[in-house]
């Protein structure tokens, strides 16, 4: 098992644990990164088996196409937007998945997490900064806020977004180009700093870690090319209504809980809006890593579904 562990570079524990399936869906791609196929295709095919999906072979596709069906299929069966972080060039197949599974060797960025302790310290400060209703109405929206779907080369992905309006170069930055857009001189493209929505910041299991979400999801073929996919707010099917509810206090606590959670650093996604509303992933070399500045400023303005191409 030695011998194996140093041949794949997996860990021995994770070979003799294996299962086909969808779980661990970024660790098994990383693991796949650096397989290497006589047949462009087969990097693809031969991943079939271990995700435990079903595709057509088509010998003859593009190699960022074969690819591309396969993480539609993961992301569409599982909910699991692991697949999404990658750094490197983007695929024609969708902007938000990979050109090549290269792009996967990168391990995503471990971003540090806060103490229980630092978590409570943390609810405390905001209990007289942020009004009740307004804490709750934005953990209702979020927990009612569906998986992401991926059919036809498109991705609607519920996330919550932040329009970028400045960029700033950093002190000793040694790079050599940058978007030259300020409040003064804004661009004419819009340009959106995306999170992605992870349910376990509610601190539930996430959609991939549910253990009937494969059998209720939508099959690929099941979600219509005609239906609308358009840059919606979802607010309008989570909302409380114009009447304020009474908030319990376990209630509150659990929406300042994730109040916190969103005002620490996370992995985002740089999208650009395209002419006729739909948005397309700005590839980079390296892990995009943002934080709010005010915690209490997120709102149910930024949380939206977006439709990328």
């Amino acid at each position: 098992m030695k011998e194996l562990e140093g041949a794949t570079g997996i860990d021995a524990r994770a070979l003799t644990s294996f299962r086909p399936g969808m779980s661990d869906t970024r660790q098994r791609l990383r693991w796949a990164s650096s397989r290497v196929t006589t047949l462009q295709e087969d990097i693809a095919y031969s991943l079939f088996g271990i995700f435990g999906v079903h595709l057509p072979v088509i010998y003859g596709e593009k190699k960022q196409n074969a690819l591309g069906r396969l993480l539609q299929e993961i992301v569409a069966r599982s909910g699991d937007i692991t697949a999404l972080d990658w750094v490197g060039q983007s695929s024609e197949f969708n902007s938000c998945l990979p050109a090549d599974i290269i792009s996967y060797a990168t391990p995503p960025c471990d971003l540090p997490s806060l103490s229980e302790q630092m978590i409570q310290t943390a609810v405390s400060s905001l209990r007289n900064i942020v009004p009740v209703n307004l804490a709750w109405k934005l953990y209702s929206l979020l927990e009612n806020m569906s998986a992401p779907l991926f059919a036809n080369c498109r991705l609607r992905l519920p996330c919550i977004a932040f329009r970028v309006t400045e960029v700033k170069r950093k002190r000793g930055s040694t790079a050599h180009s940058m978007y030259g857009f300020s409040r003064a001189r804004p661009t004419r493209q819009t340009f959106f700093l995306v999170r992605p929505w992870d349910r376990r910041l509610l601190e539930l299991p996430n959609f991939a870690e549910l253990p009937a979400f494969a059998d209720e999801a939508e099959s690929v073929e099941d979600w219509s090319e005609s239906e609308p996919l358009d840059d919606a707010n979802d607010s309008s099917s989570g909302s409380l209504g114009e009447e304020e509810l009474p908030v319990d206090s376990e209630a509150h606590s659990r929406a300042l809980r994730l109040m916190v959670h969103l005002g620490q650093a996370f992995s985002a996604l740089l999208l650009a809006q395209q002419h006729a509303g739909e948005y397309k992933r700005v590839a980079s070399d390296h892990d995009i890593i943002a934080q709010v500045k005010d915690t209490a400023s997120i709102d149910v303005t930024n949380i939206r579904t977006l439709d990328i191409l």
